[in-house]
Order: C-alpha cells, then structure tokens, then sequence
C-alpha cells in the first residue's frame, strides 16, 4: 500500500509540473508571436518639428516653422529598398513681407493702398494635408537615407502680393538620414517646399522655401 500511495503521489507530481511546463510553452510562444507581429507592423507614427526661409531674392522675405504629425504605412520592402506612403498634417507659422514694391504693378487696384500693406510684416498661418511617398535605402543596421516626394491641399488664412487667402497647394521634395532604436525611429530631413494654388486665383506667384526638418516616430 505504501508504495501504492508513493506512485500515485509521484503521478500528481509528475502531472502538475507538465502542466506548468505546458503553460510556460503556451505564454513563451504567445510573446514570441507578438514580438513577430509587432516587428512585421507596417505603421509608424511620429512628430516632426522644422523651420526655413526663402531662396535669396529681391522681391520679399519669408521665414517659417512648422509642426508635422507623420503616419506611415509600409507599401513593400526588398533586399535592397523599403517603400512607404505616409500623411502628414502640418500647421505652418510665417513671416512674410514685400520688399520690391513695383512687384505690384499700377494696373492693380488700388496698387498704392496695396504696396503700403503688403511691405508691412505680416503673419501666415497655413493648414496642411499633405500625402507622399517614399524610397528608404538601408545603409547597415540601424541607419538609412531616403527620397520623399509630397503634395496635398491647404489653406492659407492671410492675403499677400503673391498669394489670395484661402484654398492652395504644398509641395515638397526631401532627402533624408535616418537612425532606428529598436521601433524608435529619429530623422534629419533637408527639403525644397512650393506653395502656390495652381492657377485657382488671380494671384498665383507662391512662395520657395528651404527648410530642415527634424522628427521622431515610433512602429505601432
């Protein structure tokens, strides 16, 4: 009887550390699982925060900061290059001013009035939607370079010589460095931005600016 008591209490034994052992299987391949997906996730999302200012010119003067929310999808990656579209809402603080006041020629009306108010320092503010794509190369582990090209709708809240009030376009070219942490992500970005409304208005001259960028995203 002893040894009847003895074998079936081994039996519980036994039988307990299977199944604990059975769930630290079941939990250590749930993490694994997860860890996959997180590192096969497509999105990203992140901040980006940058400022600029006209191409030298005659004409006027325009400086600006800006503040981008980034939401990135990923299209396709191959050996060599990743492609990805991301949305980019972004609000836009400028200071433009007129500096040649024959820009505004005497057939405009009331060209005087305008000269005297467009060579006034005036605040812009713009609201952007801008959609793009994006070629990432790979340069080792952890650091890359890329071309992003965008354009999207905005809106401009201050009339100026060169641009109505209301409805416009942004386009922007960027070339950009990046170096990845983990899922945290951190950008450099030089870029070449051209806002004008595409003819929509009779005053369509636009504005160029050159500006850098600096942003952070994180992999969902």
């Amino acid at each position: 009887m002893p040894d009847l008591f003895f074998v079936l209490y081994l039996n519980r034994i036994l039988k307990r550390f299977m199944i604990r052992k059975l769930l630290l299987t079941l939990l250590l391949l749930y993490v694994v699982k997860m860890n996959a997906q997180q590192d096969n996730s497509r999105f990203e999302v992140g901040f980006n925060y940058g400022f600029g200012s006209e191409f030298n010119n005659r004409n006027y003067t325009f400086t600006n900061q800006f503040y981008k929310v980034q939401l990135y999808y990923k299209l396709k990656e191959t050996k060599h290059f990743q492609y990805q579209i991301l949305l980019q809402p972004e609000i836009n603080f400028a200071k433009h001013q007129l500096l040649n006041f024959y820009f505004v020629k005497p057939d405009t009306p009331d060209y005087e009035q305008k000269r005297a108010e467009y060579t006034q320092l005036k605040s812009v503010r713009e609201y952007v939607l801008n959609c793009g794509f994006l070629v990432r190369k790979p340069v080792g582990k952890v650091c890359s370079v890329y071309a992003l090209a965008s354009i999207g709708p905005m809106i401009t809240d201050t009339e100026t010589e060169r641009m109505s009030k209301g409805f416009a376009f942004a386009d922007v070219f960027a070339i950009g460095f990046s170096v990845k942490l983990n899922k945290v992500q951190i950008d450099i970005r030089p870029d070449i931005r051209h806002v004008s409304n595409g003819g929509l208005s009779s005053t369509n001259s636009g504005y160029n600016t050159r500006n850098i960028e600096f942003g952070v995203s994180y992999g969902l």
